[in-house]
């Protein structure tokens, strides 16, 4: 089974007027996928044999750690364990987590690294005093990227 170009152009423009979002039809040699949701991925039609999709991996949502590094003068890192958009307090108009110059426990947050609308807490690994804030409030972090400097207690 094939479609013509017209035909295809038609299915296309009555998915478009209708109130369905997504379109599939599948024969042996032929597959053609419409959708109106913007996150789908083009589909470029070929005679070749379909492939079962693979069930999507979803991520468990527990809080994770950022990585600790010892900087230099023996003070640590906590760097992003993610990517994604760091935010230093818990809500908008609340205060931040930490300041410069407060203490933090082990396992104590510091703040929310947003990684595709999931809030992952970053928490610390290491017991002392804030000693720099290496990162704005919503800026994009990386895997890696330092976040706080931290003095350990002695």
């Amino acid at each position: 089974m094939g479609l013509q170009l017209d035909e295809i152009r038609t299915l296309m423009q009555d998915l478009e007027n209708s109130s369905l979002r997504e379109f599939s039809l599948q024969a042996e040699d032929f597959n053609l996928h419409l959708s109106k949701n913007e996150m789908s991925q083009p589909v470029v039609g070929t005679m070749q044999p379909t492939v079962a999709p693979q069930p999507a991996v979803v991520a468990e949502s527990k809080s994770t750690e950022g990585t600790a590094d010892l900087g230099t003068d023996n003070s640590v890192l906590i760097e992003a364990a993610l990517v994604g958009t760091v935010y230093l307090k818990p809500k908008p108009d609340a205060a931040a987590f930490k300041e410069v110059g407060d203490h933090v426990n082990i396992g104590e947050q510091v703040a929310i690294i947003e990684a595709m609308k999931l809030m992952t807490p970053v928490k610390s690994e290491v017991a002392g005093t804030i000693k720099e804030i290496l990162v704005e409030e919503e800026d994009v972090v990386d895997y890696g990227h330092a976040l706080f400097r931290i003095q350990p207690d002695a």
